[in-house]
């Protein structure tokens, strides 16, 4: 996958190293313009990855730290031609399409379940290593009511995975 010039970057720097993101800004501009207005307000600094499940998706970006939380507004759903290939990074959601709002996730493995569900605004470019290693991780499962009648089993890291900041680039 090539990166053109002057392409924007997210470089989400966490404990464990940096994940360097291509925004698809011209695919979902309303899903990253709301990603980096949160990146650039400070508003990830210090937030965990909070669900991290082996072989799916480590997620991250909750206030509350336990996948409730948001950052007071919600965006609406934007399908994208990306799929869900390890490295996706998409925006979480509950049962409503349209509640998305601070919490993303990337992919470990592709997730074709997932395709045209929810929206894929970034991919990884650089850093994989440290998503593998940040999957590595002892976890312990809690069973969350995410809405809709619908429960999503946690897997909460045992100790905290912080993301330190979120920096975004244009190269």
């Amino acid at each position: 996958m090539g990166c053109a010039r002057g392409s924007t970057y997210a470089l989400i720097e966490t404990d464990f190293g940096t994940i360097k993101v291509l925004l698809y800004e011209k695919d979902a501009p309303k899903t990253c313009a709301n990603f980096i207005k949160l990146a650039e307000s400070g508003f990830y600094d210090g937030l965990t990855f909070h669900r991290v499940v082996r072989g799916h998706v480590i997620q991250g970006g909750c206030p509350k730290g336990d996948g409730t939380g948001g950052p007071g507004w919600t965006i609406p759903l934007e399908i994208t031609p990306h799929k869900h290939i390890a490295g996706a990074v998409g925006m979480a959601r509950g049962a409503d399409p349209n509640s998305a709002g601070s919490q993303f996730y990337i992919c470990l493995a592709p997730r074709p379940h997932l395709d045209g569900k929810f929206c894929v605004f970034a991919q990884v470019v650089d850093g994989m290593d440290v998503v593998r290693r940040i999957e590595a991780v002892e976890v312990e499962e809690k069973w969350v009511d995410i809405g809709g009648g619908r429960r999503v089993a946690l897997h909460r890291p045992k100790k905290p995975i912080r993301i330190r900041t979120v920096r975004i680039v244009k190269e």
